[in-house]
């Protein structure tokens, strides 16, 4: 008697777990596809890109919304990696300079802004993070001026200098990691008679290598990607960086498409292997930083 009326219920229950699977699934389902097509919606400049600078000029002009070369001209990396190869020194080295130098100033302002205590810490940090909404063409005349004047115009200090003494995006994720490590790592510190810089320096920082990781790539594709700078400070063609060189695959009537789409495909791989390689890092570094302020 019992079984008999227990039964009804049970298949209910069954029921409703049946449907909430289905459901579960098709929802599942439904977000799969639709990151799916997100994902071609972003790759399709990408894809085109890559197709473009293996075709010939006459094809694109015939096609220019194909995506299947009719020759595949491979030999289009050679040329464009000929005519750019010059530039790639001085941006692998403006780039190196701006991600070391800003490592290690927004790490040593992070933690003095986050860690250690003085007189109108918060008001400095809250001016630090003021500058961050004063528009970057404001302050163009004046650098300007400024460096016409000490010589520094024609020259890749401007490229960097800034970059590297005002890291303020950079000291705001480098003090948030900080403020997440427990005070008794600097208090058994103290203990054990270790300095301040030796506090920050062996015990701190290679806690918050993520939040470092994420620091350094950020400043790696500014500084990669950086057109407007050396178009106003650099008039020497030498000095001169890959955005740069990318223009002058464009003239004023007439633009070389698949040598321009080989040299753009060329520079964007070394931001795709920083990326790559830093990637686990960077994701922590980003989730990290927001954990406390």
């Amino acid at each position: 008697m019992t079984t008999a009326l227990a039964s009804p219920g049970v298949s209910r229950r069954a029921g409703r777990r049946r449907t909430l699977r289905a459901s579960d699934l098709l929802s599942r389902s439904g977000r799969l596809v639709l990151m799916l097509a997100l994902a071609l919606v972003f790759l399709t400049p990408l894809l085109w890109m890559l197709s473009a600078s293996l075709r010939t000029e006459a094809d694109i002009a015939r096609n220019p919304l194909g995506f299947i070369p009719q020759t595949w001209e491979w030999g289009n990396y050679a040329r464009a990696f000929d005519a750019i190869s010059p530039f790639l020194l001085n941006s692998v080295r403006l780039a190196a300079i701006n991600v070391v130098g800003v490592l290690v100033v927004a790490s040593a302002a992070g933690y003095a802004f986050g860690r250690l205590r003085f007189a109108g810490r918060d008001v400095a940090f809250f001016l630090v993070l003021a500058t961050a909404i004063i528009p970057s063409i404001v302050l163009l005349i004046p650098q300007y001026i400024i460096f016409q004047h000490i010589g520094w115009v024609d020259t890749q200090y401007p490229l960097w200098v800034p970059r590297v003494m005002t890291p303020v995006f950079g000291t705001f994720l480098m003090r948030q990691a900080f403020l997440t490590l427990p005070q008794e790592l600097e208090d058994a510190a103290r203990v054990d008679g270790v300095s301040v810089f030796g506090i920050y320096a062996r015990i701190m920082l290679p806690q918050v290598t993520p939040a470092l990781a994420a620091v350094g790539v950020f400043t790696f594709v500014e500084s990669w990607n950086d057109l407007f700078g050396p178009l106003i400070f650099i008039n020497s063609t030498e000095l001169q960086t890959l955005p740069i060189a990318l223009a002058q695959f464009q003239g004023e009537f007439f633009t070389t498409t698949n040598l321009l789409m080989a040299a753009s495909a060329i520079t964007i791989v070394p931001v795709i292997v920083v990326y790559v390689l830093a990637q686990r890092y960077f994701v922590q570094g980003i989730a990290s930083s927001g954990l406390k302020g």
